[in-house]
């Protein structure tokens, strides 16, 4: 429905995770014999959870944990990892800087050119300890860093900018055809990101791509809606999206999962997106605050480095557990924020969905004021929901 919000300007209300809720169902499952696997691009996840390609978050160290526990993390192409062979120092360095030198901090780091062979040479450190290696990058370095990866052996390559289209004009750099890249360079399965919009989302289906990632500026490190303005809350932006795979299935036949990407902090959160249609979920902040994670409980926006208009920022998620105790429990903590498969279980046999895409048919309601009802003590002692 839209509303008037000027003369004959029209607006459309969207809505984000803390304004709705999932209604339980007339059946319940135990959670244990519910299904959260996820398939994408002919692969099988035993975990839907991704974690995000940020370099506080993923190296090998960490994407072998996270390939071990049935999920997928995505290393950077563009970051830390290929850019130094040594990388420990630098981290330090960007922990230890004060907020307001932060960014031109993370730029400087960011100068030192990437290096090819390292892109190779992080590939096939993610092979040898055996798990399938997703790599990311821009689309101004897909049509270079893709065939070095898919060579190396990479598993997945992920396409990621602010926004993506097929339809790029420029008059200054060459566009990249991702209908080449997706069908013809690339032998394996890509996943272009990040859109929010249902007429790009279905332009963007018939490239031959695996997956979409869906979400503009919702990550808790990203300033991209501050900084231009952009973006659509991740409750109206994945079901819209979820509506032109549902719409591009019934036309082609063929089935690309999205994937929410940013804006979840709780288990809650993550059980919303799949309600409204996720088929998997890329989070960030919540896993940079294992132990395992690279960036020592500090976290900051793929668009950090960006030596002209930055759209990210260094924020201190802190180190609550390992990344078991955040992925499967036991949860220590009472916000949420630990035991998110536990969650998504918990929530599937409330409502009675036996499978994720069962799940994507929950009733929901709108309930902006849910998460206070009957919280007044929660709220002043600043515990659990309150925090």
């Amino acid at each position: 429905m839209a509303f008037f919000i000027g003369r004959e300007r029209e607006g459309r209300r969207a809505y984000g995770f803390d304004e709705i809720a999932l209604v339980p169902g007339s059946l319940t499952i135990n959670p244990a014999d519910v299904d959260i696997s996820v398939e994408i691009g002919g692969i099988k996840l035993q975990t839907p959870f991704i974690a995000s390609a940020m370099d506080g978050v993923v190296d090998v160290k960490f994407a072998a944990a996270m390939g071990h526990f049935g999920g997928l993390a995505v290393l950077n192409l563009d970051g830390i990892q290929t850019r130094y062979e040594d990388h420990a120092e630098i981290f330090s360095e960007i922990q230890k800087a004060d907020p307001e030198a932060a960014t031109e901090l993370v730029q400087k780091m960011y100068r030192e050119p990437i290096k090819p062979e390292l892109i190779s040479k992080r590939v096939d450190q993610l092979k040898k300890v055996g798990i399938k290696p997703a790599v990311s990058c821009i689309p101004q370095n897909a049509e270079k860093f893709g065939p070095i990866a898919q060579e190396a052996g990479a598993a997945f390559f992920f396409v990621q900018a602010t926004v993506i289209t097929v339809r790029h004009l420029s008059s200054s750099y060459k566009t990249v055809d991702i209908h080449k890249f997706c069908k013809e360079i690339m032998k394996i399965p890509v996943i272009l990101g990040n859109t929010v919009q249902y007429d790009a989302t279905l332009e963007l289906m018939d490239t031959g791509c695996a997956a979409l990632l869906v979400g503009v500026g919702p990550g808790s490190a990203c300033t991209s809606r501050g900084v231009l303005g952009i973006g659509v809350p991740q409750v109206t932006a994945t079901v819209d999206c979820a509506a032109a795979r549902d719409f591009y299935h019934k036309q082609s036949g063929n089935y690309i999962p999205i994937i929410t990407d940013g804006g979840m902090n709780t288990g809650g959160d993550i059980c919303k997106a799949f309600a409204c249609g996720a088929d998997a979920v890329m989070i960030g902040s919540a896993l940079a605050r294992a132990k395992e994670a690279p960036g020592g409980g500090y976290h900051w926006g793929m668009a950090t480095p960006h030596q002209n208009l930055p759209r990210g920022t260094r924020i201190k998620v802190g180190v609550t557990g390992s990344l078991e105790e955040i992925l499967f429990g036991p949860a220590r903590l009472d916000d949420g924020t630990q035991n998110l498969a536990g969650a998504l279980r918990t929530c599937m046999g409330s409502v009675g969905a036996p499978n994720i895409r069962t799940l994507q048919l929950t009733e929901i309601v709108i309930a902006p004021d849910i998460k206070h009802e009957g919280k007044i003590f929660q709220k002043t002692q600043k515990i659990g929901m309150g925090k």
